[in-house]
């Protein structure tokens, strides 16, 4: 072991059913440095952090800390050897105060009494620290996404924590609110912590990253400085070959309007929104978080009651008074947050798939499971599913297969118009080439995908037209050829 190693990982080694999650992994993490680990879902990050934390226990191999070797029993006995995880699912408790989450778990006492006064103290020193206002005394559920990271953060390092290991941060935050954690992360790293910090954003790795491990399959591809490796390197080692473009899109003849929306209005969320998609088109949908993007999709699927406007569904009008008549006319979702809202987790893989095409695997009132795994299986193969089963539970399967398993549920379902919200969050590179391919295949059969995104590059990759918002109001509108970065943006704020 290097003397400047804080962290060395020997020969780990962890299976599941099913599955090799990590295979005879090493290598070193320097004291002090930002480290980035990067992979393909399903490469094994998540499980070589759950060691690191003390949620799994390694079949084989050694964690040396400190040029020491430790065991972790529990997570518990990670916090103590200073290592904190800020999890990419908030665990926090939302009906707690600022101060109540920060010691959750570790109360301070005098004479027997929990001493709220040096809580709040030491609550509002530590967030001081990091040059953040936020009232110690606030109650978590009314704090914005980018507050509620910044309270797990805190949580983190309440514990002396030498090394904080980071997933995820960002996936949930607007371009103004990563500025800030970012501002954080290298903050604490100049203090002298050491952050692993796991991202698909692989210009985050280039932009805080000292070093960068690459894992593959569960196994450990190259572990270099990145100033020595290019985006089109690191690609290359994660997915394990060229990718010469990271978005495919196809020119497909553009056919009749499919959907049109006029004057659509919800009070105080949506104000005069009016749009049409047309077969064969990818229309894209642009603006930062909370400028009524999620919410024009909800209206529009009648998911959510509107006040006013008229939708048009291939050259008829109609009213959607329910998510249901939407589907049943030939529209679908691929929601924001696919683990609420877009799968039912404890649900096998072929479960997902079949449950709004129900009438395509019932005969005479009955579920028949021969058309049920034909049908899955079918679709499993198509969108190249990886999962040890159509048996298999949704919640074991990687964000990005996660994803492909949304997707298989409205392709079964044929479904003409598929507004795709934030298709690609949480998803590695390779799997983001995998889910455009998809879409282009989709536009090729004459169907239309309304794409949501943070991501202007993947909305300017995608697009044949984009439809810029905010604050709830249609702002502008775009052909492929004239968008830019820098007009989007110039619209979105």
């Amino acid at each position: 072991m290097a003397e400047n190693n804080v962290l060395d990982i020997q020969h780990i080694s962890i299976s599941f059913p099913g599955v090799k999650a990590l295979d005879d992994v090493s290598f070193s993490i320097e004291r002090g440095t930002v480290h980035a680990l990067v992979g393909e879902n399903g490469a094994g990050k998540s499980s070589l952090i759950k060691i690191l934390a003390g949620v799994y226990h390694e079949d084989a191999g050694n964690i040396i800390l400190n040029g020491k070797p430790v065991k972790f029993k529990t997570p518990h006995d990670a916090q103590l050897e200073g290592i904190s995880v800020v999890h990419q699912d908030f665990k926090l408790s939302e009906p707690l105060t600022v101060t109540e989450n920060i010691f959750l778990g570790r109360l301070l006492y005098k004479r027997g009494l929990v001493d709220w006064k040096a809580m709040k103290k030491k609550a509002q020193a530590l967030l001081e620290e990091l040059n953040i206002n936020i009232d110690v005394d606030e109650v978590v559920s009314n704090l914005s996404v980018a507050k509620k990271q910044i309270i797990e953060i805190c949580r983190a390092i309440n514990v002396n924590a030498d090394i904080l290991v980071m997933d995820e941060p960002s996936a949930t935050l607007t371009v103004k609110e990563q500025e800030i954690m970012f501002d954080i992360v290298r903050k604490l790293n100049r203090q002298g912590m050491t952050v692993i910090y796991i991202s698909h954003r692989l210009e985050e790795v280039f932009d805080l990253a000292h070093n960068v491990t690459v894992l593959r399959d569960g196994r450990h591809v190259e572990t270099l400085p990145t100033s020595q490796v290019d985006r089109k390197k690191l690609i290359s080692l994660m997915v394990g070959r060229e990718l010469d473009n990271e978005y495919p899109k196809e020119t497909v003849e553009i056919g009749e309007v499919l959907l049109e929306v006029k004057g659509l209005c919800r009070k105080g969320v949506l104000e005069n929104i009016s749009f049409h998609v047309r077969k064969g088109e990818i229309l894209g949908i642009a603006g930062l978080v909370g400028s009524g993007r999620t919410e024009t999709a909800r209206a529009v699927l009648g998911i959510d009651k509107i006040d006013n406007g008229e939708i048009t569904w291939k050259s008829n009008p109609v009213v959607l008074k329910s998510f249901k008549n939407a589907i049943k006319s030939g529209m679908g979702l691929v929601p924001e947050d696919r683990k609420l809202q877009g799968l039912v987790q404890i649900l096998p893989v072929k479960e997902n798939i079949t449950m709004v095409s129900m009438d395509q695997i019932i005969t005479r009132g009955v579920v028949r499971p021969s058309l049920e795994n034909k049908h899955s299986r079918q679709y499993v193969e198509k969108l190249r599913i990886s999962t040890p089963s159509l048996e298999t539970e949704a919640q074991y399967l990687s964000g990005g297969n996660q994803q492909k398993v949304v997707i298989a549920k409205w392709l079964m379902q044929q479904s003409d118009v598929i507004f795709m919200d934030e298709p690609t969050r949480g998803v590695d590179v390779g799997a983001k080439v995998e889910i455009y391919l998809l879409m282009n295949e989709m536009v090729r059969q004459g169907k239309a995908v309304v794409m949501i995104s943070s991501e202007l590059p993947e909305i300017l990759g995608m697009s044949d037209r984009i439809m810029v918002m905010h604050d709830g109001r249609m702002v502008g509108e775009f052909n492929r050829k004239e968008a830019t970065q820098e007009a989007i943006m110039s619209l979105c704020v």
